[in-house]
């Protein structure tokens, strides 16, 4: 009829209940952009307490032993920063923030592996168990790529699929947690190995993550619209493993000689609590990217 009651749309729900407003394309890019802040802070706050404990042994003889400190510290911050921010858009601060702790990292690896190979025997077992490690300052690039890949996720126009170096975003992302979760696995491989693997469980950093770093290069390969409940699966299962290891490594402490009643010795020399919360920022960052190729399907 001429005069016929219109119908009234119906509001998809992911418009309507969206708390960062606008579509939900951009809803859905902002909630990645936050899980990718979760990892990049998490991996920060690990180097800065790791870095913090291990230059304090080395007792900052060299004054750039400071530099990491305040690049985690700066990237934890922005971080954070980026974690209440609701806003589609790229933040320059954050984003250069980002980018400084990225370069401080490579640089931080490439020192550690100069004092490495200055030492009498050069890249030998006994100066990579007892030199600066070669992981930490790769933890703090890594919470600083997290960072940089969030701020160019977030800046998505709004119905447009996100993408990083022409490639899907969720691709991309999956990518850097495979390598991120090999290098992390080698480092704590090292350290376990010196340690003689004196408790069944120090086995579970070297063969949880490796399968989790395998998962997540078929992912960044795969068919996006796979379901992969069992890649969501195991990387939840090494994020636990990561909140475990502090358990172990709070344990580990006690048992030195004087427990905590010596803790100034025994936080110094004892395996380091705050390292493997870096696998849990990983896991952080895989359930990002298996997020991203949910709402963002490439084929």
């Amino acid at each position: 009829m001429l005069f016929r009651r219109p119908r009234r749309q119906r509001l998809r729900p992911a418009t309507a209940l969206s708390p960062y407003g606008g579509s939900p394309s951009r809803s859905a890019t902002v909630e990645a952009a936050h899980r990718l802040n979760h990892s990049s802070g998490l991996l920060a706050l690990s180097v800065l307490l790791d870095s913090a404990n291990e230059h304090y042994r080395g007792e900052f003889h060299n004054k750039a032993m400071y530099t990491p400190l305040l690049a985690s510290a700066l990237s934890l911050f922005a971080s954070a920063h980026g974690v209440s921010d609701r806003r589609g858009e790229m933040h320059r601060l954050r984003h250069a923030t980002f980018a400084v702790a990225a370069a401080t990292g490579a640089a931080g690896t490439g020192f550690h592996l100069y004092n490495v190979m200055k030492k009498p025997g050069g890249l030998s077992w006994q100066n990579l168990f007892y030199s600066g490690p070669l992981g930490a300052p790769a933890a703090i690039a890594l919470s600083g790529l997290m960072g940089l890949l969030a701020e160019r996720v977030r800046d998505t126009p709004s119905g447009s699929d996100p993408r990083l170096l022409g490639l899907p975003a969720g691709r991309v992302v999956s990518a850097a947690t495979s390598l991120g979760l090999l290098g992390t696995t080698g480092e704590a491989g090292l350290l376990h190995f010196r340690g003689a693997f004196q408790n069944p469980f120090m086995y579970l950093p070297v063969t949880m993550p490796p399968l989790a770093a395998g998962l997540m290069a078929n992912a960044a390969v795969g068919p996006a619209r796979r379901p992969r409940w069992f890649t969501r699966m195991w990387m939840r299962a090494t994020a636990l493993m990561g909140v475990a290891g502090v358990g172990f490594h709070i344990y580990g402490v006690s048992r030195a000689m004087g427990g905590w009643r010596n803790w100034r010795q025994n936080m110094v020399d004892g395996p380091p609590i705050p390292a493997p919360p870096s696998f849990t920022g990983l896991a952080l960052a895989g359930l990002a990217a298996l997020g991203l190729m949910r709402d963002h399907p490439d084929d």
